[in-house]
């Protein structure tokens, strides 16, 4: 056969050349606004070279797939238990339990009582080593010696189950505000499920609260890595040699819709705990790590949006080398889901894992010029801070300082800015909303109330970066369901469809984000044509789309027309430049443009609808 090579074909590639025609295509706007921050700080470059150090960092076993963990929150045992069952036959191949309390729980959680654990696990083969991961809150040690006591009672060898206990008073104190156990409690567990032959890992160092609270990545592997060293230093002085504690301690990690840098992250964490082990004396081994699609990017409007968030979050996660993946289901965010949701959370994975072939290359990220450079940030990031708390005595000194609370609020107000401003956004709530969605079902079970009491520090609150819009998608269906319309503005497009589409396609995507159903022209019209447009729409707000030339030249004499028809807010897509005070005088009232706070305009929208 003939050289099918097309390399040759073509002249090597050099970064000047590629840095020339950029800057030709960017027209005198400079080279920086092709790069981005992350929240840590950290520049994201348009371009890098490959990595010449890069090199695998160690995961799981070349060629082994990842866990596919199911979460169980379903209240009712003989409901959790068929669900269960149906997740281990259908491609699940692991289950983890929720309990009340635990960080991440929704208000769903199994009943901490040996008759409903035993009830939930019914024919689920613990003995075949069937891993199974405890989310534990309050009540974690009788929970765990209930599993343990439902062990023995069916005479099974402890030795040959696959059980996470998943410890974790530092997570909880975190998010819940108090705990009833400790890091020493953790030790005492750990030695007494060990003699009974437990050799499951026993102490979880969880990141989550800090990544649903809205924290940095940085953020969220420091506090993992410095809950791991308390436990490890517990464990150490309870008689546990350092060879076998740390093999007891395990790591949680959200895995959000931000590929790179999740994947970047998951890295970020067996790099910097195999540094801790090297501290130790000891010879590194992977370290292992499960991730949980995040909370805070789930969405109730347009929930099917998930779906992909979570498909891109577990893609992440599984490339960074997770050993184990949960995939929230996409009506989570809705209520309690049902089976359906679950099935599609279970064949997310089962896709990625099966048909893509994901888990057969140990770390495609390695040699990456951008991932390397990621991971490193993120490791000098995560290390600096981790020893800030190592200086401040430890993770809970500096939890109950409140001083990383703080922290973590600061990145969580930057973070609501951004969503406010659009320069973060969630597909189907801030950006392109569908009013007319369908209702997605749910199960019929309300969540129990969160549980109150003193808290012994600032929990860090979860959140959802949606929740602003969703609100005001929930005043416009309050509208819709009073009125039997839901609240309108009229998109004033002036000229040809090419001088206003853009405009009027950012103009409805905003407005309708809100929940305020934008009308638009799709030709052209005349003046008149459009001002009759508008008074047909029954709408009383209008905004003006078009071009900048034909601003200048229509755009007073067509807002003035909107508001002797009656417009009662006029709103004018993009910025107004030099005519801006012939247009106010005219009656535009507000400018709406990419970079504004959308909120803050649509709230105000509805002060002007008076609704």
């Amino acid at each position: 056969m003939s050289d099918l090579s097309l390399v040759s074909a073509f002249p090597k590639a050099e970064d000047s050349a590629w840095k020339e025609l950029v800057e030709k295509a960017l027209k005198g706007a400079p080279f920086s606004i092709l790069e981005s921050k992350t929240y840590d700080g950290s520049v994201i470059e348009p371009l890098y070279p490959p990595a010449e150090d890069g090199a695998v960092v160690p995961g799981r076993d070349p060629g082994t797939p990842w866990e596919i963990t199911q979460r169980i929150d379903i209240t009712d045992p003989g409901t959790a238990n068929g669900q269960i069952l149906e997740d281990l036959n259908n491609g699940a191949s692991g289950i983890a339990l929720v309990f009340q309390g635990a960080v991440g729980e929704c208000g769903y959680a199994l009943p901490a009582e040996a008759d409903a654990i035993g009830a939930a696990l019914e024919g689920v083969h613990l003995e075949w080593g069937v891993p199974l991961e405890l989310q534990l809150g309050t009540n974690a040690a009788a929970v765990a010696n209930m599993v343990a006591d439902l062990v023995d009672s069916r005479g099974l060898p402890a030795n040959h189950t696959n059980i996470r206990f998943g410890f974790d008073p530092i997570g909880v104190l975190a998010a819940k505000g108090a705990t009833d156990a400790t890091p020493e409690d953790v030790a005492a567990l750990a030695k007494d499920l060990s003699a009974r032959g437990f050799k499951g890992r026993f102490a979880a160092a969880d990141g989550r609260p800090v990544h649903e609270a809205g924290g940095t990545e940085a953020q969220e592997l420091a506090f993992a890595l410095a809950s791991a060293i308390c436990y490890l230093r517990a464990f150490e002085a309870a008689g546990i040699p350092l060879d076998e504690a740390r093999r007891m301690i395990f790591f949680r990690l959200a895995a959000d819709q931000n590929q790179f840098l999740t994947t970047a992250k998951f890295r970020a964490l067996r790099k910097l705990w195999s540094r801790v082990e090297e501290a130790c004396g000891l010879t590194p081994e992977p370290a292992f790590v499960t991730g949980e699609t995040a909370w805070r990017m789930m969405t109730k409007r347009h929930a099917q949006g998930n779906i992909v968030r979570g498909t891109i979050a577990t893609l992440a996660a599984a490339v960074g080398g997770a050993n184990a993946v949960t995939v929230l289901p996409y009506t989570a965010a809705l209520g309690l889901p049902e089976a359906f949701g679950r099935r599609v959370a279970r064949n997310t994975q089962s896709v990625l894992l099966e048909e893509s072939n994901l888990y057969r290359v140990a770390d495609p990220a390695a040699g990456s010029g951008a991932l390397e450079a990621l991971t490193s940030e993120l490791c000098a990031k995560a290390w600096r801070l981790f020893q800030k708390f190592d200086e401040a005595g430890g993770v809970l000194a500096v939890l109950e300082s409140g001083l990383f609370q703080e922290a973590v609020a600061e990145t969580r107000d930057a973070r609501e800015k951004a969503m406010a401003q659009r320069k973060d956004s969630l597909i189907g709530t801030s950006e392109f909303p569908d009013l007319g969605e369908d209702d997605l079902a749910v199960m019929d079970v309300a969540p129990a109330p969160a549980e109150t009491g003193a808290q012994e520090v600032t929990p860090l609150k979860p959140m959802r970066l949606g929740e602003p819009f969703e609100a005001l998608r929930d005043r416009s269906d309050a509208v819709l369901a009073k009125t039997g319309a839901r609240p309108k503005i009229f998109l004033a497009c002036l000229g040809r469809p090419a001088d206003f589409n853009t405009r009027a396609s950012f103009a409805k995507s905003l407005f309708e984000a809100g929940g305020i159903e934008a009308i638009a022209a799709s030709s052209e019209k005349t003046l008149p044509e459009t001002i009759e447009g508008f008074r047909e729409s029954g709408a009383s707000l209008a905004c003006l789309c078009s071009s900048d030339k034909v601003y200048a030249e229509h755009g007073a004499e067509a807002a003035k027309a909107l508001k002797d028809a009656g417009a009662a807010h006029v709103y004018l897509a993009g910025k107004p430049g030099d005519i801006e005070a012939a247009l106010r005088d005219a009656g535009v009232e507000s400018f709406v443009a990419a970079g504004g706070n959308a909120l803050e305009t649509l709230t105000g929208a509805y002060e002007h609808l008076g609704a």
